[in-house]
């Protein structure tokens, strides 16, 4: 199961721990869904999901300052004898002593930021989206090619490397050498990103390992990039029928997605780079509705139409 630690959330949202008696090495996010427990505060604890980060905002907070001495350690007790992970007060709302210290006897963090509760809300939900997504990872190569993220696969020594050196060297951003971990942020979306070990890295035969973010600087690299086109090389078989007009698109699955996919087969003299940059840009057309193959089936059908015409 994918999991965030409560560290590495409090460093990328900069959040300020409340509670530093606390022993927080260990604790970690599961799920990307949070919670905002104003029923809970009510004293509605049916379906009530305690795993999720709770998060604290001013009506909440308004709410709990109105409660009366009694109903205050009723609803803080019951609230905190749950098993959360970690709550977050929003706007740098700060917990009454009360509730201060029942978290601090049932070990349950409490953290602040400075953010409105809506912005803090839709920053980490989408942020645990990523972190949390189902991940997979390949051997391939993944470069951004005019905005279009072309992972390109085959099998090793095939010239992956070489065409992404080539394709950084024409202007593109290189995501990954290698290894290509894959994420599943939604039903139409997979974004690639490298390794923390081999990020910024290519490793060329013959040369070794190479910084691209040394050599040619940080506008040729990027952390993270959606999949939207899978480039297949393969070794040139002239026994094979190669697909020359496009006129049925193949796909490649990832964790159930489908993403558009071409065989281009490697020979000496072709050059790749080229070919995946041609690749990228006709794809991008495709999504904004212009089709090359339909464009010359039209021509030709209307060629054949006049000639028709002519010979009557």
């Amino acid at each position: 199961m994918q999991s965030v630690s409560l560290n590495r959330i409090i460093e990328k949202m900069k959040l300020r721990n409340l509670t530093p008696e606390i022993d927080i090495s260990k604790t970690k996010i599961t799920v990307s869904d949070v919670n905002r427990p104003a029923l809970q505060l009510a004293g509605y604890f049916e379906h009530y999901e305690p795993q999720r980060l709770q998060i604290i905002g001013f009506v909440e907070y308004s709410y709990m300052q109105s409660f009366s001495p009694e109903r205050k350690e009723e609803i803080y007790d019951k609230l905190l004898s749950c098993d959360i992970p970690v709550i977050v007060f929003c706007r740098e709302l700060k917990p009454d002593e009360l509730f201060l210290k029942i978290a601090i006897e049932r070990k349950i963090p409490l953290l602040m930021t400075k953010k409105s509760t809506s912005s803090f809300m839709a920053e980490i939900i989408r942020w645990l989206n990523v972190k949390l997504a189902p991940c997979i990872r390949i051997h391939g190569v993944l470069v951004d090619v005019f905005g279009e993220g072309v992972l390109i696969i085959g099998e090793s020594g095939i010239g992956k490397s070489e065409a992404a050196l080539e394709l950084i060297k024409r202007g593109h951003r290189l995501v990954t050498d290698d290894a290509v971990e894959i994420r599943k942020v939604s039903d139409d979306t997979l974004i690639g990103s490298a390794p923390d070990v081999t990020r910024h890295f290519i490793e060329l035969r013959g040369i070794g390992i190479i910084d691209i973010k040394t050599l040619f600087g940080v506008s040729s690299v990027k952390d993270t990039q959606s999949i939207d086109l899978v480039v297949h090389l393969e070794d040139w078989n002239k026994e094979k029928q190669y697909d020359r007009l496009g006129l049925e698109e193949e796909y490649t699955e990832y964790l159930g997605n489908k993403i558009v996919s071409h065989s281009i087969p490697v020979r000496p003299g072709r050059n790749v780079a080229l070919i995946c940059e041609s690749a990228a840009v006709n794809h991008r057309q495709k999504k904004m509705g212009y089709n090359a193959t339909q464009e010359l089936y039209r021509r030709f059908q209307e060629s054949m139409k006049r000639n028709e015409e002519e010979e009557e």
